[in-house]
């Protein structure tokens, strides 16, 4: 991943034919997943790369908030339908990625504030 990545503008200025090395851009995205630089990514494997507009604890707030005004606490409710329910429809987290939601699950887990049941296909989630 990382090599196609070199092709980006973000790290290739075609006007004045100038580009980041892959070592520089490893350390720019190295910086980013840092604290220094916001925990804004994080790598994924040895070439791999997420970078997040909001990071996953941001997200679980984000779902928790949505829960809590909607009154569902204590409520199971699978994945599937928090993703691409008719009831979360308008709402941020409304057809995200679902690895990046089970990541924001798992630290509403941590915290304290959500239980995850199920399998990979069938997950649900019960928040305190």
């Amino acid at each position: 991943m990382i090599p196609s990545c070199l092709e980006l503008p973000l790290f290739k200025n075609q006007e004045i034919k100038k580009r980041l090395s892959e070592k520089d851009v490893r350390e720019v995205l190295s910086w980013v997943a840092s604290d220094e630089g916001g925990a804004r990514g994080e790598w994924v494997g040895k070439d791999g790369y997420w970078v997040y507009w909001k990071r996953p604890e941001e997200w679980g707030d984000t779902v928790h908030k949505w829960v809590d005004g909607t009154g569902q606490k204590g409520v199971v409710l699978t994945f599937f339908e928090l993703l691409h329910g008719e009831g979360t429809v308008g709402e941020e987290f409304h057809e995200m990625n679902a690895d990046l939601f089970a990541k924001a699950m798992n630290v509403l887990v941590k915290k304290g504030k959500a239980q995850v049941f199920g399998e990979e296909d069938s997950k649900g989630v019960k928040f305190f």
